[in-house]
């Protein structure tokens, strides 16, 4: 089964794991990290299940901005209610879509206070041979295939033109205060939370479906503690030599640190292993 608790060690040591699926068709290895902050806002999931009979995989990287409570809500509720919901197995895009809003919606009526916290979420959920990953926010999601890095997530920032317009569309504005931001305030411009924001600040994922084929080597999720000093083709090319997930993970976290990242890292790697276990990938 997937590790299902984030348990961050007090002296800013990094944490980490992994495991394997039951039916030997992917592992994957988690490491997470304050970096060099004092506090920590980034949270992960791993989880292994089995539905109408299939083991689907189900992984996640979410950065909290405000505090971490939705970051931590997120990492808590989002796959819970995925798994629950009817169309799982037969519109997986259907689901991940609802679940991630009813996610939301459930948090903001829950929280009466007016604190502006949110999170970002990167996902990756493995249903038979089909790949979906679903993003909001600026955490990403990154596969290797036939050995070349392909971005499977875009990241949601006000200054991207499509962004800005939605926003103004809905009101809103997005002016320069050290970075771009929504009212001068949120540096991404979709995420979870963010209450006084809600109506510029969307939680619709967008969602991408990938094939699992023997060109598909692994996939990297990370919070942008990676991102900001580790590129794509640069991540790939540090993980492609490392089987051991855990270890891959590992490296792109330490690899990061070294360059002086600012914030806090998370890294959860996935690696297809293709020609084991039972026929197909379910």
């Amino acid at each position: 089964m997937g590790y299902l608790s984030t348990v961050i060690p007090t002296d800013g040591s990094p944490v980490s794991g992994g495991g394997l699926s039951q039916n030997g068709k992917f592992s994957y290895g988690y490491a997470s990290s304050p970096g060099k902050r004092a506090s920590m806002e980034d949270f992960y999931e791993t989880r292994i299940d089995s539905v109408d009979g299939q083991i689907v995989g189900l992984f996640g990287v979410f950065d909290g901005h405000g505090g971490a409570k939705v970051a931590e809500y997120v990492k808590q509720n989002l796959f819970s209610h995925l798994l629950r919901h009817p169309k799982f197995i037969s519109d997986t895009k259907v689901a991940i879509d609802d679940a991630y809003k009813s996610t939301d919606s459930e948090f903001l009526e829950s929280d009466s206070s007016q604190n502006q916290c949110g999170s970002t979420a990167s996902t990756a959920v493995l249903v038979g041979d089909r790949l979906f990953v679903a993003n909001v926010g600026d955490s990403r999601a990154i596969i290797c295939r036939g050995g070349n890095a392909i971005a499977v997530s875009k990241d949601h920032k006000p200054d991207q033109s499509d962004e800005r317009q939605r926003i103004e569309d809905a009101g809103g504005f997005v002016m320069w205060a050290g970075t771009w931001r929504v009212g001068g305030v949120l540096a991404v411009s979709r995420a979870f939370g963010d209450k006084l924001l809600k109506q510029y600040v969307v939680v619709d994922p967008e969602i991408r479906e990938e094939v699992i084929d023997h060109s598909l080597e692994f996939l990297i999720l990370a919070s942008d503690g990676l991102w900001d000093v580790v590129s794509n083709d640069e991540a790939v090319d540090m993980t492609r030599s490392i089987h051991d997930p855990e270890e891959a993970a590992k490296k792109l976290l330490q690899e990061a640190y070294k360059r002086e990242s600012s914030d806090n890292i998370t890294c959860v790697v996935v690696r297809f292993l293709h020609g084991q276990g039972s026929s197909g990938y379910a």
